[in-house]
């Protein structure tokens, strides 16, 4: 479940610095009753970052495949021996 507090609350910054790192979801800060910003720890930000950039990676993947730009396996490997001498 989403941890939500008020932006008045970052007064407590060792608290919220705890929170987020007893954590790896992020915690949202409300202004006024409405979203204003997230927070989570470094930890649990470069993690979604990975995982974010692995999706890129596959989406990208996707699209090479439905343009129709791949290469056969094994002729890719015999290239690749064929140039290093294995």
């Amino acid at each position: 479940m989403p941890r939500i507090i008020p932006i008045r609350d970052l007064k407590n910054t060792s608290e919220i610095s705890q929170l987020c790192h007893d954590s790896n979801d992020p915690i949202f800060i409300t202004k006024n009753g409405y979203g204003d910003m997230v927070i989570m720890s470094l930890k649990a930000y470069e993690e979604k970052m990975f995982i974010y950039d692995a999706y890129e990676k596959i989406a990208a993947a996707e699209v090479q495949i439905k343009e129709g730009k791949t290469h056969d396996a094994m002729d890719s490997l015999k290239t690749l021996r064929k140039k290093f001498n294995v």
